[in-house]
């Protein structure tokens, strides 16, 4: 399937990012120089290509990119196409697992003759979306090639829950294993849920029927008598590799250490359909949680603004007359913010004046106030609002 954009009738208000990140090889010149033709204005190295377009289009196939030169590639466009690929040797990632979870338009895996790509695609709701900065994205997320050559298959059952987001498998199909871990990413895959703007709640909904993660890190003790282990034909074959700058060499040894003893996805018998309503489950379980922390903080912040006000019924009881002083004297400034300040003290003489059971005394001051200031309509206005009687 073809997944490059027209070259043409693409405004100068829009743009595209390609990037592509050679890990395991590095570039001959000879590819450098194939690279070159193609495009005159790319950055480019013996370990990536680098180019963003306001008119135009990558002159190539990214997917032939990717199978001839690079490992990782990732393509952002300002009308909602985020896409992201990462090729990795046959001996680290097993087709048919890549298969398995790779089921649709949004998450597609294929194998050449060395390698298998795995191609992930998002596309925006709305079709566009603001131009967001997408240096180091690529560098977040390439660290899951590692971790699918160590038999790690978030990001694969992540792909597969792409596809159920887009709504393209029947509700009654059963999902396929479920890896360890779901509700404790790694960083790399973070950035990945991210970038693909996976449904958090979606994840959540997933991540429920996920074994918590086992496997640990070997000290080194133990990784030393595993390796002198090794017969000397393997030593020298990973040796070789390592000369070579073979990117996934560590995560293979790894996952050759670990054996059968990785975190082994499990059956869990669940649909689509229940998936995509245990999503809404816990949108709604979280909104209900939301609801519930904001009124607790509203009640919360009542509480301290009405212990607030009784400490300052508590002063103004002790020298009710000097506040009303004070009232005069704002008043008199004929100023807004003097009159907003005298309205404040007022409210809470009137406050005082309701613990007390001393309405009537407030009433008689405060119609004398307003006899004395009938020529202030501005006033006036503000202690109607107040609602003082």
């Amino acid at each position: 399937m073809d997944r490059r954009l027209p070259a043409l009738g693409r405004a100068m208000s829009e743009f595209q990012y390609y990037e592509f990140v050679a890990i395991d090889r590095p570039l001959t010149a000879k590819q450098q120089d194939e690279l070159r033709a193609v495009s005159t204005r790319g950055r480019i190295s013996s370990t990536s290509f680098v180019n963003d377009y306001q008119w135009g289009d990558l002159k190539a196939d990214p997917r032939a990119w990717i199978e001839q030169y690079f490992d990782a590639h990732l393509y952002l466009a300002n009308w909602g196409t985020h896409r992201v690929a990462l090729r990795l040797p046959r001996a680290a990632l097993d087709p048919v697992t890549a298969a398995c979870y790779c089921v649709g338009d949004a998450a597609e895996s294929w194998a050449t003759r060395t390698h298998v790509i795995v191609d992930l695609h998002s596309e925006d709701e709305d079709g566009v979306e603001d131009w967001i900065d997408p240096e180091g994205r690529l560098a977040a997320i390439a660290p899951i090639r590692a971790e699918l050559a160590e038999f790690d298959l978030r990001p694969l059952y992540m792909a597969w829950l792409l596809v159920v987001q887009n709504r393209e498998l029947d509700e009654d199909e059963l999902e396929p294993p479920v890896p360890a871990g779901l509700g404790k990413l790694s960083g790399a895959q973070r950035a990945l849920a991210d970038f693909l703007r996976l449904d958090p709640d979606l994840l959540a909904a997933a991540a429920e029927a996920s074994q918590p993660l086992t496997v640990t890190v070997p000290s080194a003790a133990v990784l030393d008598r595993w390796a002198t282990g090794l017969p000397e034909a393997d030593k020298d074959e990973l040796l070789l590799r390592a000369l070579r700058g073979d990117g996934l060499l560590r995560s293979e040894m790894l996952r050759r250490f670990h054996g059968t003893n990785v975190d082994q996805p499990t059956e869990s018998g669940r649909t689509v359909g229940e998936l995509l309503a245990g999503g809404e489950n816990v949108w709604a379980r979280r909104q209900e949680a939301m609801r519930k922390r904001k009124a607790a903080e509203r009640r919360r912040k009542e509480q301290e603004t009405a212990a607030a006000r009784e400490k300052r019924l508590d002063v103004l009881e002790r020298d009710p007359a000097t506040a009303w002083q004070q009232v005069d004297a704002l008043v008199e400034v004929k100023r807004a913010k003097e009159y907003d300040a005298a309205v404040t003290l007022l409210e809470d003489l009137h406050g005082l004046a309701v613990r007390n059971d001393d309405l009537a005394g407030f009433a008689a001051r405060m119609g004398r106030l307003r006899e004395q200031n009938t020529r202030r309509p501005s006033l006036i206005d503000r202690l109607d609002r107040a609602q003082l009687p």
